[in-house]
């Protein structure tokens, strides 16, 4: 019986603790960093504003399923604060954003639809 709670509890604590691989980490900060620069996008620069929403909006997205998966927030905004520096002031590259797009949309369950739903909150 001990060993099976023992191993109910693993599960559990593994299950709760899953994180995504180092690559996809890597990819998911690098990601944040283009989009917050293109949040903050310096004037005179030409864009859609609603690339401005739906990018604000996925790194939202992304902290909050790094949080579900069990990544401590701290660690989280840290890894953040790099990639916003790393990419801060970068003009916008519509290539690269969209490649971002279709990363997060893959990685997180739902992506697309939380996206969506997070750039309909904003107002």
């Amino acid at each position: 019986m001990k060993k099976i709670i023992l191993f109910l509890s693993i599960f559990i604590f593994t299950s709760a603790n899953a994180d995504i691989s180092k690559s996809d980490r890597s990819k998911a900060m690098d990601c944040i960093g283009i989009y917050m620069a293109n949040y903050f996008l310096p004037s005179g620069e030409e864009f859609e504003y609603g690339m401005k929403e739906k990018s604000i909006s996925t790194v939202k997205v992304l902290k909050t399923y790094a949080l579900e998966i069990g990544i401590p927030e701290k660690e989280w905004d840290d890894e953040v604060n790099k990639a916003v520096d790393k990419h801060y002031g970068s003009k916008y590259d519509k290539a690269k954003t969209d490649k971002c797009h279709s990363f997060v949309e893959a990685l997180v369950p739902n992506g697309a639809e939380r996206v969506k739903k997070v750039v309909q909150t904003l107002y």
